[in-house]
């Protein structure tokens, strides 16, 4: 068995007492059986109890902790509610302690160096997931609002200063595509996965590799961009370094006071007690007791099914699922009946639309969202009525949900062509990706959904502030399984959007492709 590998966790710490103890409360639960980790400060803290918490916390640990002194002579870093103001001084204090740091890492010789602001908390398994990804410079996602009220927006992008939308080279954009490109880069990061950006910083592992090409935070003479991170990114690049975000387990940032009450709750989800619950670290997060399995909530939304895949979907449903909660969207068969004679014997609520919203799809989406969270669920599993899932989902789900720590539970959904095929093209690849399907319900949570007509998605678009973990069961989308319905499907986006505005029109004209890549479905 091969040594783990050696990883330094280091971080300038200028911070609150508050927020300082969120911080260490999260590196104590940082599950570091995937590495031998060491510590290492930049002690720039202008509050003594600050200092003597970092003190205290390295003494716990004297031989794999280190603190450099910081350089009190420079101006302070100031925050409030509206934000952090920086200048160029401070950016380049803070480049100058972070290059101690690589430094220190490479002195040591490390083989990685977890480069962590000092007020983000961290999901247990987050170091493993990055050593785990092989990439030599890669960060782990967080979202923030970096004004009062607006919209959360992630620590990574893909080009320039700050820019997080796709362009060409000399490609001009209207400030309305620029935005449609941006939620739609926005909506990728928000499932699940591994992906190349420009730019990224404040939670970062960079492998001995890298440290040792020369990658640092000092200033390029010649790029003006503000921000320490853009130089270090436009160095790495320049040495030849790729920067990838992972977006398995976002990160919590608490930028503002307003954050400590959520980051408590936080806390206590995804470790079981926040710093406040002294004595008890070792609290279980809330979930269902073991003698009691979770509760499903089946919630769907049908129009016109009858003679499609209903009958086979709910037959499949109902042998996990403990009520169902159903939106008919203006049905005129008897797609009603077939769902009160599916589930006959399971708690059903079935509210009826004389006519139909799915024009406006997140009307619509919102109408279900509602009628389901009425009935006060546990877990949603949020389905369409021509998704199920493979064999053998049924008998493990509750296991999965009673023993994972996640909120939100993430399947890799194939678009079948055939009862017994699905297809995979440069057009058709859903399976690559991890989506969200079942979700822990919490009251206290402040849910956003992403307002378009079209493609807004099944559950809101800010669930991956919670925590969230994948699953190895497959679902099977039989919603393009014969030329039928695919024919059906075509015209409809192509009267609904024309120019593609809300998908992928090239994906939209590849629907019909009479010889399409279609691969054997294999249990």
């Amino acid at each position: 068995m091969s040594p783990k590998p050696r990883v330094l966790i280091g971080s300038p710490v200028c911070q609150k007492p508050e927020i300082l103890r969120m911080f260490f409360h999260s590196l104590d639960h940082l599950d570091s059986q995937a590495a031998d980790v060491s510590y290492a400060f930049v002690d720039d803290n202008t509050d003594a109890l600050s200092s003597q918490m970092l003190r205290s916390f390295a003494g716990r640990f004297p031989d794999r902790s280190v603190i450099f002194p910081g350089n009190t002579e420079r101006p302070p870093y100031i925050r409030d509610e509206n934000t952090h103001y920086w200048n160029e001084d401070l950016i380049w204090k803070v480049a100058d302690y972070k290059n101690r740091l690589i430094d220190y890492a490479k002195r040591q010789h490390f083989d990685a160096l977890f480069l962590v602001d000092s007020d983000l908390l961290l999901q247990p398994d987050t170091l493993a997931i990055l050593l785990n990804s092989d990439k030599e410079i890669v960060s782990e996602i967080f979202w923030t609002s970096w004004q009062p009220q607006s919209l959360p927006a992630p620590q990574v992008w893909l080009s320039d200063q700050y820019t997080q939308y796709e362009h060409a080279p000399n490609e001009q954009l209207s400030s309305q595509e620029q935005l449609i490109r941006q939620m739609a880069f926005y909506s990728k990061l928000r499932v699940p996965g591994l992906y190349e950006v420009g730019g990224l910083g404040a939670c970062t592992l960079i492998r001995r590799s890298a440290l040792e090409a020369g990658v640092h935070f000092g200033k390029i003479k010649n790029v003006s961009f503000w921000g320490e991170d853009r130089h270090f990114c436009i160095r790495a690049v320049a040495l030849g370094f790729s920067l990838f975000v992972d977006t398995h387990r976002p990160a919590f940032h608490v930028y503002r006071e307003s954050d400590y009450a959520e980051a408590a709750n936080w806390m206590k989800q995804v470790y079981g007690s926040s710093p406040a619950q002294t004595g008890v670290p070792g609290t279980p997060v809330r979930r269902s007791s073991a003698c009691t399995r979770p509760k499903i909530t089946l919630s769907m939304i049908v129009r016109n099914e009858a003679d499609k895949h209903l009958s086979h979907i709910l037959s499949k449903h109902r042998e996990y699922i403990d009520e169902a909660v159903i939106i008919d969207d203006g049905s005129t068969d008897h797609t009603v009946e077939i769902c009160h004679e599916l589930l006959k014997g399971i708690p059903l609520h079935i509210v009826h639309n004389e006519t139909s919203r799915f024009m406006n799809e997140v009307s619509l989406r919102k109408q279900q969202w509602q009628e389901t969270i009425r009935q006060s669920p546990e877990w949603i599993l949020n389905m369409d009525a021509d998704e199920v899932f493979e064999d053998g989902f049924a008998q493990g789900v509750h296991e999965l949900l009673s023993q994972e720590k996640g909120e939100v539970c993430c399947f890799r959904l194939y678009d079948m062509w055939s009862e017994t095929h699905y297809r995979e093209d440069s057009y058709w690849h859903a399976h690559d990706v991890y989506r969200p399907f079942l979700l822990r319900y919490h009251p206290g949570h402040r849910y956003i959904w992403k307002e378009q007509p079209l493609h807004c998605g099944r559950f809101p678009h800010n669930i991956f502030e919670l925590p969230s973990f994948l699953s190895h069961y497959r679902v099977k989308h039989l919603g393009w399984s014969t030329h039928e319905i695919r024919q059906e499907k075509y015209e409809r986006y192509k009267r609904l959007d024309p120019s593609g505005l809300y998908g992928w029109k090239e994906q939209y004209e590849s629907i019909l492709d009479p010889q399409p890549r279609l691969i054997a479905w294999s249990d």
